[in-house]
């Protein structure tokens, strides 16, 4: 079964620096297969028989930590759960060519209902909806300076979501599906 690691801020301004190329590695010497990177943000798309994904969390995790000193939870999507993310992804960021969307995945125990009660979007500006362990958010490309959403960077939620750009996830997708 195809799975996807996501990591949370790693590589950021020269913190938590870890090379995928390591990271890669790590998995391959603790039994996962087919493992590849994507970009240097964090994103590693490998197979496993597992199909217990809070088993299989713990355990890459566990490796992580062990061999590349990152001590951090992580998120884990199998390749149904990502499909099920982007199809589900806001009918208006098909056609909005104004608009910077962004998918915030969600690290358990922090719920999208949470989640929405903490941010701060602003009217006319910005936009968020509740998915499967996902908020989508996006902002008007042209009023990107008076979004509400910045102000999460100081609230505590943001230690459990881990957010990329919607065309990221489809390319994620589309590397999951073509291997």
């Amino acid at each position: 079964m195809k799975y996807l690691v996501l990591l949370r801020g790693l590589n950021v301004g020269g913190k938590n620096v870890l090379r995928m190329a390591d990271f890669k590695r790590c998995l391959e010497q603790n039994g996962f297969s087919h493992v590849s990177t994507y970009i240097q943000s964090g994103n590693v798309i490998f197979d496993s028989e597992a199909k217990d994904v809070a088993q299989l969390t713990r355990k890459v995790q566990k490796a992580l930590s062990k061999t590349c000193g990152y001590d951090s939870a992580i998120v884990l999507k199998s390749r149904d759960q990502l499909e099920a993310v982007v199809a589900r992804a806001p009918r208006e960021w098909k056609t909005g060519a104004d608009l910077r969307r962004y998918v915030a995945f969600l690290r358990s125990p922090l719920t999208a209902t949470r989640a929405l009660g903490e941010l701060e979007p602003r009217p006319g500006v910005d936009s968020v909806k509740a998915g499967e362990g996902v908020l989508y958010m996006s902002t008007l490309m042209s009023r990107l300076k008076q979004s509400g959403f910045t102000k999460v960077i100081g609230k505590e939620i943001y230690q459990q979501l881990t957010i990329r750009n919607y065309s990221t996830c489809q390319k994620i997708l589309d590397l999951m599906q073509s291997k």
